[in-house]
């Protein structure tokens, strides 16, 4: 199972990778293997302002629909528009063409307090 060094993870199975002063936010491919094959993400508006921790969106597969939940606060700068038409992006590329979200944190350093990949690894039994 792929797990990037380098980003940071959330027990409810985020990432998180640092671009500049964004962050940019997905969900690993242990979630997406675990979701099965994905059929449709519901994302949020660019400009939401986000609670650490806030549902910020949906991801639906063939086996079930689950919550999205934004690691750190802050506000929704850039969603994925090519996860509308294609969802499996997810699947196949969940830290490159399948990233969901791009926030401006309210915290910088807020990031730095998820786990990192081997406490995450730790986490899902890897």
């Amino acid at each position: 199972m792929e797990i990037p060094e380098g980003l940071r993870y959330t027990q409810d199975h985020e990432w998180v990778r640092a671009d500049g002063t964004e962050l940019v936010i997905g969900i690993t491919a242990y979630a997406a293997d675990e979701l099965g094959d994905i059929v449709f993400v519901e994302l949020p508006r660019p400009g939401r302002k986000l609670a650490a921790h806030e549902v910020f969106g949906v991801i639906e597969s063939v086996k079930t629909a689950s919550d999205l939940f934004t690691p750190v606060a802050g506000e929704v700068v850039a969603v994925n528009p090519d996860l509308t038409g294609a969802p499996e992006l997810v699947n196949g590329e969940p830290y490159a063409g399948g990233w969901m979200i791009r926030i401006r944190p309210d915290d910088a350093a807020a990031a730095d307090a998820l786990l990192d990949a081997a406490a995450y690894r730790a986490v899902i039994g890897g």
